[in-house]
């Protein structure tokens, strides 16, 4: 549903390789681009029609923020599982209500939080593991771009659910909640610092954890590129510079499965333990984008569990409202998580 920049650029290329799904049908009002691209899929209106059609087991929902709740609810109670892309919906209680109704009616309710397959962040989990850098005190994620000209287009509009704190806001607090699990505070900076900017350009996110400091950051003006992540523990600390390509490549017209997809260059590593201190390159682990719709293959097909529980999107709701909040009223706000 949708065929924007998300749809054609993520959505569609990663359903097209799974080898477990495919494109069936396209609902847009974009009808000579989408069939040009995907020959083989139905040209429908609008989500009725996808709603209306019993060959169809899954439907995704790639259009504006502010839609999303809506679309998915429809979709839910048609009898259908359902992808959303992030956010999932602009509240949490609305996040809630998706997640009991598919709850309730057994169905897949799957948030796109497709970024928990970069490769830089899968080398950031297996490095965690490994216990290399000793007990984590500090870790900082930044998802920096360069972008000082505002354009008219619905994701820097606030009133369509627009700027950084819900475009990439979700993927970084999704990330550090699968890492560390619920904060007990957030701590919330939301600004818009771009000439004409409608919405927020600059997301500092500090989230307060009894043994450790964990810093989200977002800026569209960040003409030197900055560290992806950053990790310090007690017996080291890891730099990663760069974002995963798999974005680039996307939109370059690169697919899963071709010659470079998915690769990405080393992070940097040094490990201090008693008389022991190495510095390096750590290797980055290939990103996996396309395993989201493996996923969601296996979860409706076989049964399996599906890897983004409908928890996470309540969640990450939750703590974009609290730094929502938190940057209005200028403090630390503490959190828990309600019962749904």
């Amino acid at each position: 549903m949708g065929y924007g920049f998300a749809g054609a650029t993520f959505h569609a290329p990663l359903i097209g390789h799974s080898g477990r799904t495919e494109v069936s049908a396209i609902a847009s009002s974009q009808a000579d681009i989408a069939s040009q691209a995907w020959p083989q899929a139905r040209i429908v209106a609008d989500l009725d029609a996808l709603l209306a059609d019993p060959t169809l087991d899954c439907i995704v929902i790639a259009t504006p923020n502010d839609t999303h709740f809506d679309f998915a609810r429809r979709t839910l109670a048609a009898g259908k599982h359902v992808v959303v892309d992030k956010p999932v919906t602009l509240t949490a209680e609305e996040a809630r209500i998706l997640a009991r109704a598919a709850r309730d009616a057994k169905l897949l309710l799957a948030p796109f939080h497709n970024r928990r397959w970069d490769g830089d962040f899968r080398t950031v989990q297996a490095l965690l593991a490994s216990g290399r850098l000793g007990h984590l005190t500090h870790f900082e994620s930044h998802f920096d771009r360069f972008r000082p000209v505002v354009r008219q287009r619905w994701r820097e509009n606030a009133l369509s659910g627009g700027g950084l704190l819900y475009d990439l806001g979700p993927h970084l607090v999704d990330q550090a909640l699968l890492l560390f699990g619920a904060p007990l505070s957030v701590n919330a900076t939301v600004a818009a610092y771009r000439e004409h900017a409608e919405a927020d350009d600059y997301v500092h996110l500090q989230l307060g954890y009894a043994d450790k400091q964990v810093l989200l950051h977002a800026s569209a003006l960040s003409a030197l590129e900055a560290p992806r992540f950053v990790l310090h523990g007690r017996r080291g600390s890891y730099l990663k510079t760069g974002l995963d390509s798999q974005e680039d490549q996307l939109k370059a017209g690169l697919r899963p499965g071709q010659p470079g997809w998915a690769s990405n260059p080393p992070g940097l590593i040094r490990e201090v333990d008693g008389a022991l201190d190495v510095r390096g390159e750590l290797a980055t682990l290939d990103g996996a984008y396309v395993e989201f719709y493996r996923a969601v293959a296996a979860a409706i097909q076989d049964g399996a569990p599906f890897p983004v529980a409908p928890d996470a999107a309540v969640s990450v709701a939750e703590i974009l409202e609290l730094a929502r909040e938190s940057a209005q009223e200028g403090r630390r706000l503490p959190y828990a998580a309600k019962q749904w």
